[in-house]
């Protein structure tokens, strides 16, 4: 599976892990940066994967920053781009199954590189959305991102 990553500065040290995790899980990577601890713009590297996830170049997206909030609130601008901050295996069944989320963002400054960590990753990969009345859900979403109004669907 071809899975976009990215991190700013605060979660560089993690990502780099994460790579190392998924290639021996037999993953193919794209690294959206950063690969240092210098200060970095990390709207860029989030809208770039989100981009790419958005138009299917890549089956996913993991972001990091320091609390997550930045990189989710700036991937989630990316019109098809649905990025989920999850900090439990359950949160991130959850969040594909029934959001179809296609980014997985981790909180770099709040969680260990440990086997929760793990067995988020894994199953945010191998959870399938569930489709049925969620569907109904993200299709709202996409109609909002397609014509920005409200208006109809009230």
């Amino acid at each position: 599976m071809k899975i976009g990553i990215g991190a700013d500065h605060r979660g560089v040290v993690l990502k780099a892990k994460i790579i190392k995790f998924l290639k021996g899980l037999g993953h193919s990577i794209k690294d959206y940066g950063t690969d240092s601890a210098v200060s970095v713009d990390y709207p860029i590297i989030g809208l770039r994967l989100g981009r790419d996830v958005a138009k299917k170049k890549l089956r996913f997206g993991i972001l990091m920053c320091y609390t997550g909030q930045g990189m989710a609130m700036t991937a989630n601008k990316v019109p098809g781009a649905r990025a989920a901050i999850c900090t439990t295996p359950k949160i991130a069944a959850l969040t594909r199954a029934h959001n179809d989320a296609n980014i997985l963002v981790l909180p770099a400054g709040f969680i260990k590189y440990d086997k929760k960590t793990k067995a988020i990753i894994k199953t945010f990969l191998n959870t399938k959305f569930e489709r049925g009345r969620h569907l109904r859900r993200v299709q709202i979403i996409k109609k909002y991102e397609k014509n920005h109004t409200i208006q109809d669907m009230l």
